[in-house]
């Protein structure tokens, strides 16, 4: 008997998907913990330049006919304090992250000639939602599902690696396995099946949450024409980016995606260097389909990805609840599983994430404009480099508490270097920041204020 198959077996878990944790759950129990240590590994001193590649208009035209944009929106955005889909947040002229993300793809149909899918990975909590808000988009419909399901498994007692058990909320008992579930969802849902019977070689990858990663025609020609196996985008760190994951080498020469969860507490002064480990994932990948296909054929319906061990309460709201272990890995991990796979920089314009309230202040502000396509963009004058927000969690972590101190809309940031704010500061409408500006509330800033430091 093992408790935890049978666990997920209950649930209707796919055999391929039940497999896949139990092999990590065994690795963990043989004593490896996830770790990459900086021996192991070699800095990237450079990448092939996505603004460097030429326009290829007759490889674009040929390749986007077999092509699938694919979102992960399984997040509910509970750093924010959300409980519903992430992606039904407005945040651009009265449109959600959906919104922007249907009208991207009905605008690359209308200039390509081609019925371009749109594909979903959703979670069990936003699927519902997520769908309901598609229907103002008849036109997306096409011969695929909207979307599929990524997987859940269980969590571990921190001392047996035993299923967690708490009855005061069962649903706490799970977790996501992480983006590289991608994969066997893929596959056990039977779309990579309904992709490829319809043609589709390519898969275009992206957070719902990043409205920078748009289908690029250069990177995908590129793509098609390098027959690559697997591309990931990366941009060059800056100190505010020290915490996510970043490209490194094997001594054999290969990429591989590490985690600061992965890296080991002597190494990470190593891990979080900027100028040694130059560039992060975008979290932005390209698939070839097929390969793919091939590669899940052969290991029993999953990717062999690098773990990642998460340690954590069994209720993240309560410290005191029992401590377990989640596993999970990274869909960018893969680079180091295709044989050929590749990296390309790519301009911070193709890395607009929203993690936080101050992300979002500051997309919903005039530092970022909506251009054609349509595309949410740094606007021109901020050369390249978005305001700094730095919001007290206290008080603005918090999607209701955030909205309550900006009930007439973002202040102007276009000419903001740098926004801090520590304690209760409420912003009236109309309100200018230039420069660098600290604020201490309690505070009430006068409509159409210009806050200078």
């Amino acid at each position: 008997m093992d408790a935890a198959a049978d666990k997920m077996k209950a649930e209707g878990l796919p055999d391929a998907a039940v497999g896949a944790f139990l092999r990590y759950r065994d690795r963990l129990r043989d004593g490896e913990q996830g770790t990459l240590p900086e021996s192991e590994i070699e800095p990237v001193d450079c990448l092939p330049d996505a603004e460097q590649l030429p326009e290829d208009p007759d490889t674009w035209r040929d390749a986007v006919g077999r092509t699938v944009v694919i979102k992960l929106n399984g997040g509910l955005g509970t750093s924010m304090g959300m409980t519903g889909a992430k992606s039904l947040l407005e945040v651009k002229d009265g449109l959600t992250f959906l919104d922007i993300i249907a009208r991207q793809v009905l605008a690359l149909r209308e200039s390509s000639g081609v019925p371009l899918p749109l594909v979903l990975m959703n979670s069990f909590h936003t699927r519902e939602d997520s769908l309901a808000a598609l229907r103002a988009y008849p036109e997306l419909a096409l011969d695929l599902p909207l979307d599929f399901l990524q997987g859940r498994v269980p969590k571990l007692g921190a001392e047996n690696l035993e299923p967690a058990d708490w009855p005061a909320d069962r649903r706490l008992e799970w977790a996501p396995p992480g983006h590289g579930d991608l994969y066997t969802s893929l596959a056990t849902s039977g779309m990579l099946d309904a992709l490829l019977e319809r043609g589709c070689e390519y898969a275009f990858v992206s957070n719902s949450d990043n409205l920078g990663a748009t289908l690029d025609p250069r990177i995908l020609a590129l793509f098609s024409r390098g027959r690559l196996p697997f591309l990931m985008e990366a941009a060059d760190r800056t100190p505010s980016d020290r915490k996510g994951g970043h490209l490194a080498r094997r001594p054999s020469g290969s990429l591989v995606l590490r985690e600061i969860a992965q890296t080991p507490q002597e190494d990470q002064d190593s891990f979080q260097d900027v100028t040694r480990h130059r560039y992060f994932n975008a979290n932005t990948l390209w698939v070839n389909l097929r390969a793919l296909a091939d590669l899940l054929g052969q290991g029993n319906g999953a990717l062999s990805l690098p773990m990642i061990v998460n340690r954590k309460t069994v209720d993240p709201a309560d410290p005191g609840s029992p401590s377990v272990v989640q596993l999970e890995t990274a869909m960018g991990a893969a680079i180091d599983v295709f044989e050929g796979a590749g990296a390309l920089r790519v301009p911070r314009s193709r890395f607009v994430p929203v993690k936080t309230t101050g992300d979002l202040l500051s997309l919903r502000s005039d530092a970022y404009v909506m251009s054609a396509g349509p595309r949410v963009e740094l606007a021109p004058e901020l050369d390249g480099t978005p305001p700094v927000i730095d919001l007290d969690d206290e008080h603005y972590k918090l999607l209701p508490d955030f909205e309550r101190r900006f009930p007439d809309g973002s202040p102007s940031l276009i000419g903001c270097e740098r926004l801090s704010v520590a304690g209760d500061v409420r912003f009236g409408g109309g309100v200018v920041v230039r420069g660098t500006v600290h604020l201490e509330g309690p505070l009430e800033v006068a409509p159409g204020s210009v806050l200078e430091g």
